[in-house]
């Protein structure tokens, strides 16, 4: 089972250090809190454990439906549009008097896990692979998957949330309004992308 648990640590390490939503979360979140990373990553878990049941147990066909990912793509795009907006509003709120985003970090790993249609077509396609591969190892195969899995999620975002926190304060009000800008932007920019990929499947 060693082979396989460590193909699921170098694939999941290279899908959560891609920049998405969680990500662009995680650095706006960690200017409050250095364990902010750890939080985004639990709220995903909750998203995703249940994600990998169904998807053991033979849901992945569901996920890969195209009026499934369409609804998916239009309800997600909404809600991470959302989250980018107000996190643009509120940019300097947070970097001059210390305020926070409208949501904490646990809430906000839940939204952008739930929220984020390929996520779940992640899951129902490669991540598919992952538990194909853990089948014949049992529920025991099933646990160590999903640990390795999320720890690999919870070290890096724990990572960057320390590093962000730890060094902001050396950047200068500009510099800090410019990466919430960006972040704000990057989310915006995901579910736009999240609406026309949804879209293109009906077209």
């Amino acid at each position: 089972m060693l082979p396989i648990l460590l193909s699921v640590i170098v694939i999941s390490f290279s899908g959560v250090m891609m920049p998405g939503p969680m990500f662009a979360v995680t650095l706006a979140k960690s200017y409050k809190s250095p364990w902010a990373g750890a939080y985004i990553s639990l709220g995903h878990a909750v998203i995703e454990i249940p994600l990998i049941l169904l998807i053991y147990f033979g849901f992945a066909p569901f996920f890969q439906n195209s009026t499934v990912r369409l609804v998916l793509s239009v309800l997600g795009s909404g809600m991470i549009i959302w989250m980018g907006i107000s996190m643009f509003r509120t940019r300097t709120e947070v970097v001059s008097k210390g305020k926070d985003l409208p949501y904490n970090a646990f809430t906000a790993g839940i939204l952008t896990s739930g929220f984020n249609p390929f996520f779940l077509v992640w899951w129902a396609t490669i991540g598919s692979m992952l538990i194909m591969w853990i089948l014949d190892f049992g529920t025991k195969g099933l646990i160590a998957l999903i640990l390795v899995h999320w720890s690999c999620d919870l070290v890096w975002l724990t990572l960057v949330s320390n590093v962000i926190y730890r060094t902001h304060s050396l950047w200068g009000r500009k510099p800090q309004e410019w990466l919430f800008i960006a972040c704000s932007l990057l989310l915006v920019g995901f579910g736009l992308w999240f609406l026309i990929s949804g879209i293109q499947l009906v077209i």
